[in-house]
């Protein structure tokens, strides 16, 4: 296509204009930004897990104790691009370790929190690392893999997130039951500082990396392409949420299984989302909308299956699979979309992409919730999730897909 082959041409160029350091272990500085991305992920599925812990250990309710949840999205949503804005200049190899710092810091702070007020602060500085981490790993990923290939970098830093979905999340929260929520944070430091020395290591030295000035970064704030896109995830992907978040009740009330087969149906759905990421990342390099259209639309049926036949446990599992891979083929696509639609802030677009993850989870528990609160049974949060799929679904179709990509910015010397 004509952006495509514009878009690695400036790639190309600007590549040739800076000077650069041959990548020695391409594959060890990928495998230290899964890792980063992997800490940062067990961290916050993690912390989920062990609610009821910090509440009792803390002496509040669990609805007070959830605060400390919500200022970690929150922080991922307003604290990352911040960060970004900030060290726009900043080379992405320094920033990333100072971000990793910033992490280590938060997740100190949280393990030695004497009270719920300043855990809720310190779960904030954890989460403002999220986004920041992302967007400046994928553009680390995207320098890795070479040009054209931004799908493929994203979903490479995404894949750590995905891995602790499936691995890190079950294993922290059984961390923390067994020896105290603050074991929990302790052990998520330590993954972070094995992360932080891989990154230290492995990432390449090189100038290419160099930050872009904070007039690129804000000029992408104020193109009206990139919020609809924002919108569209937001919208998009809550429906991942309104099935992730309720999947125990999925399993025990409606499908009437014991709960030993809880962790069964998260580690199928965690499973499906490695498997999306990994084939969304390539499709969202070879075809510029197929990876959102096929994701979304394979997930508003997967949605109807589980809201019809979910009591099915034989149905319910592989639909769970499905969601996952489904919505997660769709991500690395936003992010290339992001990038093409603002490429002068791939940073940026990055801490939006998370910030735009962080409010469907915002979303789609919310969206649950007023179906159960409305007495349409367990399997209706699905329905929440259709809603709103569709609309992300039906809002890029009509608006974001039609829109041309703007031009790549070019260095000056």
């Amino acid at each position: 296509m004509h952006d495509r082959a514009y878009h690695d041409q400036c790639v190309n160029e600007e590549r040739r204009h800076t000077a650069t350091t041959p990548i020695r272990n391409p594959r060890l500085a990928l495998f230290a930004l899964a890792l980063g991305t992997f800490a940062i992920g067990t961290g916050e599925f993690g912390s989920n897990g062990i609610i009821q812990l910090f509440a009792a250990d803390l002496d509040v309710s669990i609805p007070v104790a959830t605060h400390a949840i919500t200022a970690y999205a929150v922080g991922v949503m307003l604290g990352s691009p911040a960060i970004v804005l900030l060290a726009a200049r900043i080379n992405r190899r320094t920033l990333l370790l100072g971000l990793i710092v910033l992490f280590l810091l938060g997740n100190v702070l949280s393990a030695l929190a004497p009270d719920i007020a300043l855990l809720v602060v310190f779960r904030f500085v954890a989460g403002s690392v999220q986004g920041a981490f992302f967007g400046a790993g994928a553009v680390v990923a995207a320098y890795v893999y070479g040009p054209g290939k931004g799908g493929r970098a994203f979903a490479t830093v995404m894949s750590g997130l995905t891995v602790a979905a499936v691995v890190g999340s079950p294993l922290s929260t059984f961390i923390g039951q067994h020896a105290g929520w603050r074991t929990l944070f302790w052990t998520v430091v330590a993954i972070g500082l094995l992360a932080g020395a891989a990154l230290l290591a492995w990432l390449p030295r090189t100038e290419a990396l160099r930050g872009r000035s904070i007039a690129n970064e804000l000029d992408a704030l104020r193109r009206r392409s990139v919020w609809l896109m924002v919108a569209v995830a937001a919208l998009g992907i809550s429906s991942i949420f309104a099935v992730y978040t309720f999947i125990g009740p999925f399993v025990t009330d409606a499908a009437r299984r014991d709960a030993s087969f809880i962790p069964i149906a998260l580690a199928v759905f965690g499973v499906g989302m490695a498997v999306g990421n990994h084939i969304g990342g390539r499709v969202a390099d070879r075809h510029e909308h197929s990876g959102l259209l096929w994701g979304y639309g394979g997930t508003l049926v997967l949605l109807t299956l589980i809201g019809v036949a979910g009591a099915n446990l034989a149905i319910l599992l592989p639909c769970l699979f499905g969601v996952g891979a489904a919505m997660m083929a769709a991500i690395p696509t936003i992010q290339v979309r992001l990038t093409r639609l603002a490429p002068g802030a791939p940073t940026l677009k990055g801490a939006l992409n998370l910030a735009a993850l962080n409010l469907a989870n915002a979303l789609g528990a919310i969206g649950g919730a007023v179906t159960l609160d409305a007495g349409w049974g367990t399997l209706s949060t699905v329905w929440a999730g259709f809603v709103m799929t569709a609309a992300g679904l039906l809002l890029y179709v009509t608006t974001v897909a039609r829109m041309q990509p703007a031009p790549v910015p070019i260095p000056a010397t």
